[in-house]
């Protein structure tokens, strides 16, 4: 049976019958083109490219721009996972405007599915706009990492019952507000279940235990690929840094050593034809 594309309403359905949603981040053609080859339902192309692509120090400094380059080259590479734009930093809370407008921006130019804001109450008439607009919103609280620094940096959020009960009445907010899904991120589990079963939209959970309707993981944390910094709720499934490493220095190695490349890896001209070139006379 040939596979369709993903749609809200599959993921709607997924929550209704207890199916796990999958879902990784992406940031380019070759990565996307597996994911969506191994069969995932979600694609994030999240503004984690910031650090574990651009190797900057956090998620700040990256543009609009930027992250619509990077949604181009996913969406030439997943024709079937619903792929989510993130939305950086300061794209969408100067005005409602502004927001819409790159919000546009990344259905229109990056070929996204849906967009993704960081935040509750302070972007919620943002959210209302671009959903009344036509585009899918995904919400994302709990550690959002663009505002890390007011939360007292990278941490889990939720553990007293005041911030607890924020967490919780945000993501009934964002669903009000008309968001397709909300990501949790680094929230107590027990936390996580209780907003899972309040609202009737999928919960994607990072950091936030098993009981969300979905997981999803940054790629490199998975493939063990950006070495500088691994979260604790992330789970090494490989490290290709390492074979990185070796490939590389073998091919370094045979280079210096004159074993590459070999006549395998080399193209000949016809002896006649050589001929001709070294006598010309001929």
């Amino acid at each position: 049976m040939e596979r369709k594309k993903i749609t809200i309403p599959d993921l709607l359905d997924k929550k209704k019958n207890k199916k796990p949603i999958t879902a990784l981040t992406a940031y380019d053609f070759p990565s996307a083109s597996i994911i969506d080859e191994a069969g995932f339902d979600m694609i994030i192309i999240g503004d984690s490219v910031a650090m574990v692509v651009l190797g900057l120090e956090n998620t700040l400094a990256v543009t609009v721009d930027d992250m619509l380059y990077h949604s181009k080259a996913v969406a030439r590479g997943a024709k079937h996972a619903f792929l989510v734009g993130d939305m950086p930093f300061m794209s969408y809370q100067v005005s409602v405007e502004e927001a819409l407008r790159n919000a546009g921006r990344f259905v229109k130019e990056g070929n996204c599915d849906a967009v993704k804001l960081e935040g509750a109450s302070g972007v919620i008439k943002q959210v209302e706009a671009i959903v009344k607009a036509g585009i899918p919103v995904m919400g994302h609280i709990g550690l959002t990492p663009q505002n890390a620094t007011q939360l007292g940096g990278f941490k889990v959020q939720g553990k007293t019952s005041a911030s607890a009960k924020k967490i919780i009445n945000d993501a009934i907010l964002l669903e009000q507000a008309g968001c397709f899904s909300v990501i949790l991120e680094c929230v107590p589990d027990e936390i996580s279940k209780i907003i899972t079963s309040k609202v009737s939209i999928p919960t994607i959970g990072i950091g936030a235990g098993a009981d969300c309707d979905g997981q999803v993981l940054v790629t490199h944390d998975v493939l063990g690929f950006y070495k500088k910094f691994t979260p604790k709720f992330a789970k090494k499934y490989a490290d290709i840094s390492l074979d990185i490493k070796n490939a590389v220095e073998q091919f370094k190695k045979e280079v210096e050593d004159k074993k590459f490349p070999g006549k395998e890896n080399t193209f000949h001209i016809d002896e006649k034809e050589l001929k001709k070139i070294k006598n010309p006379s001929l």
